[in-house]
């Protein structure tokens, strides 16, 4: 299924190449016994820069790998993958992405400000220059006061937002986030969704997120991809039309339009809507 950048974003996809392009990518592993499974066959995605796209559907849809291939973690069995123009293994080299996961991932021996400082450190930032970005980013994540505190001194909300500030460390135009909020509580978890819009506006990222959450993805997305059972394709794309990335304030999740898009998404899930049905406007 070949898909296209929405309507509204073409003026920023204009400007530059799109973040992400996923041209007829198909992933395919092989056992020991020399069995085959098909993971993903021909996706097609555009993402534009500045854009917010959820990718929705059943475990084993292919969503995590899907994330694999633009990150560079893996490589697709035929296809081709470019981000903002480049190859996946240049976009990496270049750290055009920052990644997140669901697992902070955060060195316990290392403070808040050590842990976002790490990659700076590792492609040899300047001291100074270390210290002043890690100071924006703990500013940015609201963790001014905890700076010198470890991981095992901080709730679980909390490692995630210092996750998200070290993955935001280098300044990337595009940041990968496979169910960062999948191990927190509801409430935590709501939280974190309205810092993570808050995060987008200010920093106009492009966003690739993984979730098994229908009400999250419509909540922070300016697409959302669902995705069918393996193998996985495209099953559809809806538009969701809930506000700027970054505007999105906490009372949207109790309006009409949003209970509307979220019964759209979850008809496309169940295969109720007719496959090829796009730009369903929630407004």
């Amino acid at each position: 299924m070949t898909e296209t950048a929405p309507a509204g974003r073409e003026a920023a996809g204009a400007v530059g190449a799109l973040a992400v392009e996923v041209n007829g990518v198909s992933r395919i592993f092989t056992g020991k016994k020399g069995a085959t499974v098909t993971a993903l066959d021909d996706v097609s995605l555009t993402v534009a820069p500045g854009e917010f796209v959820s990718l929705i559907g059943p475990s084993g849809c292919g969503k995590s790998t899907l994330m694999r291939l633009i990150a560079d973690l893996d490589s697709p069995s035929s296809g081709d993958i470019r981000v903002f123009g480049t190859s996946a293994r240049q976009a990496r080299i270049n750290q055009k992405y920052g990644i997140a996961f669901q697992q902070a991932g955060l060195l316990p021996w290392r403070t808040v400000a050590g842990n976002i400082e790490l990659p700076l450190e590792l492609h040899g930032a300047g001291k100074s220059a270390r210290q002043a970005r890690v100071r924006e980013l703990i500013e940015l994540v609201s963790l001014t006061d905890f700076a010198g505190h470890y991981p095992d001194e901080l709730s679980g909300g909390m490692q995630q937002r210092v996750a998200i500030a070290r993955a935001l460390a280098e300044s990337p135009s595009l940041l990968l986030m496979d169910e960062p909020f999948g191990a927190l509580d509801e409430m935590t978890r709501e939280r974190m969704q309205n810092e993570l819009v808050r995060i987008c506006g200010e920093t106009s990222a492009a966003v690739v997120f993984v979730t098994h959450s229908i009400p999250e993805a419509v909540f922070l997305s300016d697409r959302v991809v669902v995705m069918s059972p393996r193998p996985g394709r495209i099953r559809d794309v809806l538009n969701v039309r809930l506000g700027e990335t970054g505007a999105r304030g906490e009372n949207l999740r109790e309006e009409e339009s949003f209970f509307q898009a979220v019964s759209a998404v979850r008809e496309l899930l169940h295969g109720d809507a007719p496959v090829g049905v796009r730009g369903v406007e929630t407004r």
